[in-house]
């Protein structure tokens, strides 16, 4: 259980309203259970789709895997930050909930407003669009169609998750496992296989020369293929002995996904060209690499894996987001009926189909690459004040209990902070339209804001 703040210290908790729904959430999430969230979540299309947006950036396969160890180093500072503050008030809402206590309501507000309208929601959709991309593989779609399957398996992974959090928690780590032997044979046959001829470019790179703007931008595609790694933070509230499991499995979860990630990496480039990955005919960089090394047979098996691996994903996405609306609409934010749970199942049920709906208007709105930059954009502003508020609570809260306390304090939290601004200011520069789209969802929250909370107070005070 969180550890209770008292009223002359709690500052904008002070005024914090009791939750409205006497039940809670249970804590049946374990430690093998809370990894496969960290690595699950993380784990679905990117390391598939990414490396085609990365290799048009750059300018050498040095700087490749540069982009994708910045990136694994950038996430894996925000996941540790994260731990201290989940450890300390682990309760259901995350970045909601650790925004709230270091700044205030309105501040948590728009996260939560921008969560359910771009970040999280924009996540699944995200996923939801490459799921259906891939399953072209296997049968023609038309675009309605995968509009339909879009549509399809996100309302089919919300009703599990509605059906409780341990089913969704054994989703999760049967897909993680799935995944992660499937990317271990693509590993396998592309780094250990004899006899390999790679395939020859007759083309250039479309930028031969790195520079520090491209190189921005190359980190907003590695960003989304580490997108998720804060989603642990959400279920916080339902993890068996979070001082202890939360802390391991962010630093386990977070090492996994970046090994990885390297090493499917380092498998694409010995068998395609980093001029050949750019090229718009190998967007499906793992399908072409398995395809060489196997034919037909590898190119199947490529995709089925993706598809198996955005499935998990998309699981844990769902069980993580709809959290920061449940928490919002305990602290009366929201409608009171988003923070209702199941009598039966024991899952913020309302919340989960409110990001449901959402989430299939934008798969069926957005393509692939306009989706992510909304979601990267938009939630790293959060993320950054979210692990800014470590060094916050520190000062302001010396007294709360830290079963966890972040390494290289206050280096990791500021450097992950001041990294993350700039890589919001990249991205506004060069995706204006797509960051400005995000950027102005946002602070379309503050009039809203201040007309819901007048309104409250009109109906505590008729």
């Amino acid at each position: 259980m969180s550890t209770p703040l008292s009223p002359s210290a709690a500052g904008p908790l002070a005024s914090r309203p009791q939750s409205p729904v006497p039940l809670e959430l249970p804590r049946a999430i374990g430690f093998m259970g809370a990894t496969a969230i960290v690595v699950g979540t993380i784990i679905g299309s990117g390391v598939f789709l990414v490396p085609h947006d990365v290799a048009q950036q750059v300018g050498s396969v040095a700087v490749v895997m540069l982009v994708w160890v910045v990136g694994g180093a950038l996430s894996l500072a925000g996941s540790l930050s994260l731990a201290e503050l989940g450890a300390a008030v682990p309760e259901a809402g995350g970045v909601y909930i650790y925004l709230r206590d270091a700044y205030g309501r309105l501040p948590a507000f728009l996260y939560g407003w921008a969560a359910l309208l771009v970040i999280e929601s924009g996540g699944i959709a995200t996923l939801a669009v490459a799921f259906s991309i891939y399953s072209s593989t296997f049968f023609p779609l038309t675009p309605l169609e995968r509009k339909l399957l879009a549509s399809a398996v996100i309302t089919l992974l919300t009703m599990v998750n509605i059906a409780g959090v341990r089913h969704a928690a054994v989703v999760q780590t049967i897909f993680m496992f799935a995944k992660l032997a499937g990317l271990a044979t693509i590993v396998g046959f592309a780094l250990f296989a004899r006899h390999i001829t790679p395939v020859a470019a007759s083309f250039d790179l479309p930028l031969p020369h790195t520079t520090l703007s491209s190189f921005g931008v190359a980190l907003i595609g590695v960003l989304w293929a580490y997108h998720g790694w804060h989603h642990l933070a959400y279920a916080a509230g339902e993890v068996k002995n979070p001082a202890r499991v939360l802390p391991r499995s962010f630093f386990l979860g977070m090492l996994v996904v970046i090994l990885v990630y390297l090493s499917a990496n380092l498998a694409y480039l010995r068998v395609l060209p980093l001029a050949a990955i750019a090229q718009d005919s190998y967007q499906r960089v793992a399908a072409k690499t398995m395809e060489i090394l196997w034919g037909p047979h590898g190119a199947a098996f490529v995709s089925g894996l993706i598809l198996c691996s955005i499935f998990g994903a998309l699981n844990g996405n769902i069980l993580g987001g709809a959290r920061a609306c449940f928490a919002m609409a305990r602290d009366r934010l929201f409608f009171a009926s988003v923070g209702r749970i199941h009598p039966r199942f024991e899952t913020p049920y309302v919340a989960l189909l409110i990001q449901c709906v959402w989430s299939i208007v934008l798969a069926s709105a957005g393509s692939f690459k306009q989706l992510y930059t909304y979601v990267i954009f938009t939630g790293w502003i959060f993320y950054a004040a979210a692990t800014l508020g470590v060094v916050i609570l520190r000062r302001r809260r010396p007294d709360l209990k830290r079963p966890y306390r972040v390494w290289a304090y206050p280096v990791l939290p500021v450097a992950f902070t001041i990294t993350a601004l700039v890589i919001v200011l990249n991205a506004l520069a060069r995706s204006p339209r797509e960051s400005g789209i995000g950027l102005g969802l946002v602070l379309l929250g503050i009039p809203i804001y201040l007309v819901w909370t007048r309104f409250a107070r009109t109906q505590q005070n008729p």
